[in-house]
């Protein structure tokens, strides 16, 4: 028997297992803000040193740790490194949860429970794939790092940015993200992001004596309502990505634009005199961040006084459907379920633009069943399951280079 059948098998089998593990993830609260993951970072790390695996912890800040394990092989190979984000998004309105948000309920072949979309289904996987290939360390070639991240939800310094710059050797020659584009596609790609911060101004007084179009908050409106068309605007696919898919709706080809907040006066019967709003602009590949301001400041309608400032950004990034990274995990993939991932453009970004900065080809794929996450958070069982087979099938082909 080939040692990847062999895996799966034991995958099989330790299904429970690996579901008791993601129950004790989803109970660890580490939601961002403020993302403290302390909690997460203890159970990683001794469910990797309890299988024998090295492990050791990399931290700027001790509320927001960052888990390494290392396995190697015995033989000279590549370096594969693994990378799943310990932190979670907010659960969002409690209200309208069916189960409880932190305790792991399996249902109709679902795992519910907040982060196990995003991230925690994957990262439970991905800690398996781990100690079942260290158990076969004597079969491989090369090398496999797995980094269990802080800080990815809000985009901070502590997790990825923090361990890359204390070690470097942690950027590998290959990177698989468990971040799921949803629905078990394969992200070659992610769109980038432009945050620009918007301000208007006008005479204040009471509101009895507003004018048309000379309120600072009649202006942001004027303005953000000139914006909206952008949501219209598609790129032109780089070469490398020809024949990728934007998903539903062709949406990661397409810019998207949204104000996600607006701020002006502090009562209903007077006069602000400046009023603002936080843009975030996610850009597909193919429409860079200098471009999508220019087309934003474009559309400033003559004479409205109009102030913008960028505050963060990043090209969309990818790595070529024809890539061997690529090949590999495609391979695998197909080889467990039975069909190939369509390759696709995924739309939040994710810690794998850090390694592709450093030239690093780097993949998204993960059981988070679409892109939604918050209100009873879930994943597929098997689709967990399925993970962590093809992340230890696309690391044994990748690491014997």
């Amino acid at each position: 028997m080939k040692l990847a059948d062999t895996i799966d098998t034991e995958i099989e089998a330790a299904r429970e297992p690996l579901f008791g593990l993601c129950a004790r993830l989803v109970a660890a609260e580490s939601v961002s803000p403020p993302g403290l993951t302390a909690g997460v970072a203890a159970i990683v790390r001794d469910w990797l040193a309890e299988a024998g695996v090295a492990v050791e912890t990399v931290a700027a800040d001790v509320t927001a740790p960052n888990i390494v394990g290392s396995v190697v092989g015995a033989g000279a190979g590549r370096h594969v490194v693994f990378n799943a984000h310990m932190d979670t998004m907010e659960a969002g309105d409690l209200a309208r949860w069916t189960v409880p948000p932190l305790t792991l309920t399996r249902r109709d072949g679902r795992a519910y429970g907040l982060g196990m979309g995003n991230m925690k289904g994957a990262l439970a996987a991905m800690c398996l794939a781990t100690v079942l290939l260290h158990r076969h360390r004597d079969a491989l070639s090369g090398r496999l790092s797995l980094t269990a991240v802080s800080d990815e939800v809000m985009f901070g310094d502590r997790g990825t940015v923090y361990l890359l710059a204390q070690r470097p050797d942690l950027a590998g020659d290959y990177l698989i993200s468990g971040e799921g584009p949803g629905f078990m596609e394969l992200a070659v790609a992610e769109k980038g992001l432009l945050w620009l911060d918007a301000e208007t101004s006008g005479e204040g007084g009471h509101s009895s004596g507003a004018l048309a179009g000379c309120t600072a908050t009649m202006r942001l409106a004027a303005f953000l309502a000139a914006l909206d068309g952008l949501n219209e605007v598609f790129a032109m696919v780089p070469p490398e990505l020809e024949g990728v898919s934007g998903g539903e709706g062709e949406v990661g080809l397409r810019l998207s634009l949204n104000a996600g907040t607006l701020n002006a006066g502090t009562v209903r019967s007077q006069i602000a005199t400046r009023a603002t709003a936080q843009i975030d602009i996610r850009l597909p590949p193919g429409i860079a961040a200098d471009e999508a301001e220019g087309r934003v400041r474009a559309h400033i309608p003559d004479g409205l006084p109009v102030t913008l400032a960028r505050v963060k950004a990043w090209d969309a990034n990818w790595t070529s459907l024809d890539h061997p990274l690529t090949r590999a995990v495609a391979a695998a993939a197909e080889q467990v379920r039975g069909v190939a991932p369509r390759p696709v453009v995924r739309l939040p970004g994710s810690d794998a633009r850090r390694w592709r900065d450093l030239g690093v080809p780097s993949l998204c794929f993960g059981p988070q069943p679409t892109l939604s996450a918050g209100i009873d958070d879930f994943a597929y069982e098997q689709d967990v399951v399925d993970c962590a087979k093809i992340y230890a099938r696309s690391a044994i082909a990748l690491m014997a280079g």
